[in-house]
Protein backbone atom coordinates (compact mmCIF):
# COMPACT_ATOMS: atom_id res chain seq x y z
CA UNK A 1 0.00 0.00 0.00
CA UNK A 2 1.53 3.76 -0.91
CA UNK A 3 2.41 6.17 2.15
CA UNK A 4 -0.72 8.05 2.70
CA UNK A 5 -0.14 12.31 3.50
CA UNK A 6 -1.87 13.73 6.59
CA UNK A 7 -4.72 15.06 4.35
CA UNK A 8 -5.60 11.04 3.65
CA UNK A 9 -3.92 11.28 -0.32
CA UNK A 10 -1.10 10.05 -1.61
CA UNK A 11 1.84 11.48 0.23
CA UNK A 12 3.56 13.83 -2.36
CA UNK A 13 7.74 14.40 -2.61
CA UNK A 14 9.06 16.96 0.06
CA UNK A 15 12.61 18.03 -1.44
CA UNK A 16 15.05 16.48 -3.82
CA UNK A 17 17.73 19.72 -3.38
CA UNK A 18 18.97 18.91 -0.52
CA UNK A 19 18.11 15.19 -1.15
CA UNK A 20 15.98 14.70 2.15
CA UNK A 21 14.03 11.22 3.58
CA UNK A 22 14.99 8.63 6.02
CA UNK A 23 15.62 6.63 3.04
CA UNK A 24 17.05 9.80 0.94
CA UNK A 25 13.91 9.40 -1.72
CA UNK A 26 12.85 12.89 -1.40
CA UNK A 27 9.98 11.72 0.61
CA UNK A 28 8.98 11.36 3.98
CA UNK A 29 7.96 7.90 4.38
CA UNK A 30 9.04 6.08 7.21
CA UNK A 31 9.27 2.20 8.11
CA UNK A 32 10.72 0.31 11.56
CA UNK A 33 14.28 1.31 10.42
CA UNK A 34 13.01 5.03 11.14
CA UNK A 35 13.24 5.15 15.13
CA UNK A 36 13.01 9.11 15.11
CA UNK A 37 10.16 9.04 12.60
CA UNK A 38 11.23 11.66 10.27
CA UNK A 39 7.72 12.28 8.80
CA UNK A 40 6.81 16.14 8.71
CA UNK A 41 7.90 17.84 5.24
CA UNK A 42 9.01 21.14 6.86
CA UNK A 43 10.00 24.42 5.06
CA UNK A 44 13.33 25.51 7.46
CA UNK A 45 13.61 28.81 8.90
CA UNK A 46 16.73 30.45 10.64
CA UNK A 47 14.55 30.09 13.81
CA UNK A 48 13.96 26.97 13.59
CA UNK A 49 17.36 25.77 12.71
CA UNK A 50 18.44 27.65 15.88
CA UNK A 51 15.88 26.09 18.22
CA UNK A 52 17.07 22.56 16.76
CA UNK A 53 20.52 23.16 17.50
CA UNK A 54 20.26 24.40 20.83
CA UNK A 55 18.31 21.18 21.66
CA UNK A 56 20.96 19.33 20.21
CA UNK A 57 19.66 18.68 16.82
CA UNK A 58 22.39 20.13 14.06
CA UNK A 59 20.59 20.60 11.12
CA UNK A 60 22.71 23.21 9.52
CA UNK A 61 26.22 21.72 10.33
CA UNK A 62 27.02 19.03 6.92
CA UNK A 63 27.54 15.62 7.74
CA UNK A 64 28.82 13.68 4.88
CA UNK A 65 29.05 10.08 6.44
CA UNK A 66 25.10 10.26 6.57
CA UNK A 67 24.33 12.27 3.53
CA UNK A 68 23.52 15.16 4.99
CA UNK A 69 24.58 18.66 3.59
CA UNK A 70 23.57 20.88 6.29
CA UNK A 71 20.19 23.20 6.02
CA UNK A 72 19.48 26.38 4.87
CA UNK A 73 16.31 28.69 5.19
CA UNK A 74 14.19 28.07 2.68
CA UNK A 75 15.34 24.20 2.45
CA UNK A 76 13.01 21.55 2.66
CA UNK A 77 13.68 18.68 5.32
CA UNK A 78 11.35 15.81 6.59
CA UNK A 79 11.98 16.39 10.32
CA UNK A 80 11.16 14.15 12.77
CA UNK A 81 7.62 14.67 14.50
CA UNK A 82 9.15 14.65 17.88
CA UNK A 83 11.52 17.63 17.32
CA UNK A 84 8.85 19.65 15.46
CA UNK A 85 6.54 19.64 17.99
CA UNK A 86 8.65 20.61 20.71
CA UNK A 87 9.70 23.59 18.41
CA UNK A 88 5.64 24.25 17.75
CA UNK A 89 6.02 24.47 22.11
CA UNK A 90 9.12 26.63 22.31
CA UNK A 91 6.77 28.59 19.58
CA UNK A 92 9.32 28.10 16.69
CA UNK A 93 7.98 25.44 14.34
CA UNK A 94 9.05 25.82 10.56
CA UNK A 95 6.49 25.87 8.48
CA UNK A 96 4.92 22.59 6.87
CA UNK A 97 3.95 20.97 3.67
CA UNK A 98 1.01 18.99 4.60
CA UNK A 99 0.47 16.87 1.23
CA UNK A 100 4.02 15.49 1.52
CA UNK A 101 4.04 14.85 5.24
CA UNK A 102 3.37 11.64 6.80
CA UNK A 103 0.17 10.06 8.10
CA UNK A 104 2.31 8.60 10.90
CA UNK A 105 2.61 12.71 12.40
CA UNK A 106 -0.77 12.25 13.70
CA UNK A 107 -0.14 10.03 16.12
CA UNK A 108 2.12 12.59 17.97
CA UNK A 109 0.61 16.13 16.36
CA UNK A 110 -2.85 16.59 16.15
CA UNK A 111 -3.76 18.17 12.09
CA UNK A 112 -5.20 21.18 13.50
CA UNK A 113 -1.41 21.77 15.12
CA UNK A 114 -0.06 21.23 11.79
CA UNK A 115 -2.35 23.15 9.53
CA UNK A 116 -1.62 26.37 11.69
CA UNK A 117 1.75 26.08 9.64
CA UNK A 118 0.50 24.47 6.68
CA UNK A 119 2.54 26.22 3.42
CA UNK A 120 2.70 25.58 -0.55
CA UNK A 121 5.87 25.94 -1.23
CA UNK A 122 6.74 27.42 -5.08
CA UNK A 123 9.05 25.68 -6.83
CA UNK A 124 11.59 28.83 -6.56
CA UNK A 125 12.03 29.18 -2.99
CA UNK A 126 14.05 32.62 -4.02
CA UNK A 127 10.22 34.18 -3.40
CA UNK A 128 10.85 33.09 0.48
Amino acid sequence: MADRNVLGGPLDECGTDPLTGFYRDGCCSTGDGDLGRHTICAVVTSEFLEHQKVIGNDLSTPAPHFRFPGLMPGDRWCVTASNWLRAHQDGCAAPVVLAATHESTLELVPLDVLQRYAVDVPDDLGSL
